[in-house]
C-alpha cells in the first residue's frame, strides 16, 4: 500500500463522508471513491459500509484505520528525524508536561549539561498527554511520560520514580480534614466531579466533569468548588490557598518514565537517559 492511499483512507474513515474527505484532501470526490474501491479490491476486504445516507467502518476498516494512522505517523517521524540528523548543530528535543515537571526538568538539564559531550537540548513543554504524541511522530527525540496516564507501548523506557496520588479539594470542604479517602468516596463526590481531559484526537470523553486542558485551569475550577482531581502527590508543592489535599491509598500509583523510540541510535538521547536514571 502507498502512503497516498493510506492518507485517502484515513480521511474518509475519520470524516465518514466522501464529500468532506475530498474537501479535506483538496481533491474531487470521484477519484477519491475510485481510490478507496481499488484499495478494497487489492486487499480483498470491505473497508466501508456505504448507503445513500451514511458511511460506516467495517471491522476490517477499523483495523486498517488504526494501523494506517500508526504507519503514517512512522513515516512522518522518519522524515523529521532524518532532517534533524542532517542539521549542522547536533541537538536533542525533549518533550515534557508543562508545570509539574519543572523541578524535574531543571535537575535533569543541569546534570546533563555537566556531562562531557553534552549537546543543546530543546525543551518542548506540552499539555497533559501531548508529549507522547510528539515522541511518536518524530517532533521529539525523548520525553518524560507518566504511567498510567501516558501509553508507553512500543517505546523504550526507564522508570525514574513512583509516587502515590492525592485528591485535590476546595479548601474548607467537609472531607478536606480526613486522613485519607478511597477511590469510591472520590467517585461519589457528585458535587465535585472529576475533570475530563482531551484524548489524543482532541475530543473529550463523555461525563459530568468539566472539560480542562491544563492544570492552571483545573486548579482554578477546584478552588471555585466546581471539580476535584486526582493528582500525583508531588503536585502539592504547586498548590496555593484555596486547595486542600487528601491521600487516596487505593488510587493507582504514578510512575514517571523517560521514553525514546526503540530504534534510536542517538548518543545524545542515550546520554540524557543515562543522566536521568542516575539522578533518580
Amino acid at each position: 500500500m502507498e502512503t497516498r492511499e493510506l492518507r485517502y483512507f484515513v480521511a474518509v474513515a475519520e470524516e465518514l463522508h466522501f464529500g468532506r474527505a475530498a474537501q479535506r484532501l483538496a481533491m474531487a470526490q470521484p477519484p477519491l471513491s475510485r481510490a478507496i474501491r481499488q484499495l478494497e479490491r487489492r486487499l480483498g476486504v470491505l473497508l466501508l459500509h456505504r448507503t445513500a445516507r451514511a458511511v460506516a467502518l467495517t471491522e476490517a476498516g477499523s483495523v486498517l484505520l488504526r494501523e494506517a494512522r500508526a504507519a503514517l505517523d512512522a513515516v512522518e517521524a522518519a522524515e523529521r528525524r532524518t532532517r534533524r540528523a542532517a542539521a549542522e548543530l547536533p541537538g536533542v528535543v525533549l518533550a515534557a508536561k508543562a508545570g509539574p515537571s519543572g523541578e524535574l526538568l531543571s535537575k535533569l538539564l543541569a546534570a546533563y549539561a555537566a556531562e562531557p559531550g553534552a549537546v543543546a537540548v530543546e525543551v518542548v513543554l506540552c499539555g497533559p498527554g501531548e508529549q507522547e504524541g510528539l515522541l511518536r511522530d518524530g517532533r521529539a527525540d525523548v520525553a518524560l511520560l507518566h504511567r498510567p496516564f501516558d501509553t508507553t507501548a512500543g517505546l523504550d523506557t526507564e522508570d525514574l520514580y513512583t509516587e502515590r496520588q492525592v485528591v485535590v479539594l476546595p479548601a474548607g470542604h467537609p472531607l478536606a480534614h480526613r486522613p485519607h479517602l478511597s477511590m469510591a468516596e472520590v467517585a461519589a463526590l457528585t458535587d465535585l466531579p472529576l475533570p475530563r481531559w482531551p484524548r489524543r484526537d482532541g475530543r473529550y470523553p463523555d461525563g459530568p466533569g468539566p472539560q480542562v486542558r491544563d492544570h492552571t485551569q483545573l486548579f482554578q475550577l477546584i478552588a471555585l468548588g466546581r471539580a476535584c482531581a486526582l493528582v500525583p502527590e508531588s503536585l502539592r508543592a504547586h498548590l496555593r490557598d484555596g486547595h486542600a489535599t487528601v491521600p487516596v491509598p487505593d488510587a493507582p500509583a504514578v510512575t514517571t518514565v523517560i521514553a525514546w523510540p526503540p530504534h534510536s541510535r542517538s548518543r545524545a538521547v542515550a546520554d540524557l537517559v543515562r543522566t536521568a536514571t542516575r539522578l533518580w
